[in-house]
């Protein structure tokens, strides 16, 4: 470990040299920056992640059902188990997906879950990210550029190789194709995440594609080659938000989607991953409701737990968070990369008025937390350690089967005693170690 520590300036700079960078849209704005990357990893024992492990398969599982359900029959708002507010008012859901039944019947393919551990080792979910979840690429190269820079460290230590994520998502884009090229469609070069749209690429053997490389014909997807040939397209993982996915269903004035693209997904010519409507399942709100989920769908108790919520929909809830706001954190449901949250002990007295005020006219718009007091790990800076509020941001990929990926994202506040970890507010990130004994 402590070679890396040595290697930190040279890892860097490799990466800053192949493009891994995360860049930030807001304010009509575009900000790109080197996403940094620490030296010294997150450890997870083999016992502790194959806890996390089977939490994170249950919670996939569950919320795959909640899709279908929602777009489907609806019993879970007929049997009252989650307020019809949640559902329709949410921006996620869809009225042009009801009905839609993806190939296996599968919706969140690649689910991006967001889990803190607290100081008492009580591991907590803090999002469900079921769109278009990025993050994976990033402790990949920096896994691959580590093990150049210091082979003898993962030689010496039983580390889970991370290498296999490509084939995993491979596998997944297979299970679901509906005959024809895996695609990866990316809105191009100003997306945060470009750099990672075409990593995965090359590392599942999927042709990187531009919006205007595909078009539909026949309620068939197709890509068109330089040369003028054309290939059918069998399975479409995109990282183009819903709304500008298909200027003919969604946004109409989106230059970003394939016109028709969901004709031929409704009529089950191509997969799409992950299914449009998705977030739905990862509105602030409705991560309310998970555990109950877990009860209504699958008849188990929750493995993992959510972070104590309140809804300030209900009249208890609401009347426990405007008296109790200096306590907690508030999270705009619209927002999300970090923006729109606000800790209730940093306002003035005018401001927790505001927000007071906000909240009653509008209470479906707001959720409010209890302050996980989460740990601190190690980064090493400027020639010595220091301390930082660090999450983990797990892979589930489902296909034919649900498999988590043993490996992560830690995302760590850019500053000592903040809680904000999201990159796009400035966080850096480390590789996450999963012990194989």
């Amino acid at each position: 470990m402590f070679g890396l520590i040595d290697h930190k300036e040279e890892i860097n700079r490799l990466l800053a040299r192949y493009g891994v960078k995360f860049g930030v849209y807001h304010n009509n704005e575009f900000k790109e920056r080197l996403f940094p990357f620490d030296t010294i990893p997150r450890v997870l024992s083999k016992n502790e992640f194959e806890f996390l492990e089977k939490g994170l398969k249950q919670r996939a599982k569950a919320l795959n059902c909640f899709l279908a359900d929602i777009y489907g029959e609806k019993k879970i708002l007929r049997d009252k188990i989650i307020a019809e507010d949640f559902v329709y008012y949410s921006p996620g859901f869809l009225p042009p997906c009801e009905n839609i039944l993806p190939p296996q019947g599968v919706y969140n393919h690649i689910s991006g879950i967001d889990l803190v551990q607290g100081k008492d080792m009580t591991w907590y979910v803090l999002e469900d990210n079921l769109r278009i979840p990025s993050g994976a690429s990033y402790p990949m190269i920096a896994r691959d550029l580590c093990r150049r820079a210091s082979p003898d460290t993962f030689q010496s230590n039983a580390i889970y190789d991370n290498r296999g994520y490509g084939q995993m998502l491979r596998t997944v884009l297979d299970d679901v194709n509906q005959g024809g090229i895996n695609v990866i469609l990316t809105p191009g070069r100003y997306n945060s995440a470009f750099f990672e749209h075409s990593y995965l690429a090359e590392k599942t053997g999927a042709v990187f594609a531009m919006p205007q490389d595909l078009f539909v014909e026949g309620n068939v997807l197709y890509y068109s080659e330089y040369s003028g040939n054309r290939q059918r397209v069998g399975t479409v993982y995109r990282r183009i938000s819903d709304e500008y996915l298909d200027p003919m269903t969604f946004l109409p004035e989106s230059l970003l989607g394939v016109p028709h693209i969901m004709d031929a997904y409704r009529a089950g010519n191509v997969a799409i991953v992950n299914a449009p409507g998705n977030g739905v399942a990862d509105d602030k709100g409705i991560y309310y409701f998970v555990p109950k989920m877990i009860r209504y769908y699958l008849g188990e108790e929750p493995i993992l737990k959510n972070a104590p919520t309140y809804l300030p929909f209900y009249e208890k809830d609401r009347n426990h968070v405007l008296s109790h706001l200096e306590s907690l954190v508030i999270k705009d449901v619209s927002e999300a990369g970090g923006y729109g949250v606000v800790f209730g002990r940093d306002l003035s007295k005018q401001q927790a008025e505001d927000l007071k005020q906000a909240i009653l006219r509008n209470p479906r718009r707001f959720i409010a937390q209890e302050i996980i007091e989460f740990k601190d790990l190690p980064v090493y800076e400027n020639g010595k350690e220091s301390l930082r509020k660090t999450d983990l941001r797990a892979f589930v990929l489902y296909g034919k089967e649900i498999n988590v990926w043993k490996s992560g994202l830690s995302r760590f506040a850019p500053e000592e005693g903040s809680y904000v970890v999201n990159s796009s507010q400035g966080g850096g990130y480390k590789d996450t170690w999963v012990l194989s004994r």
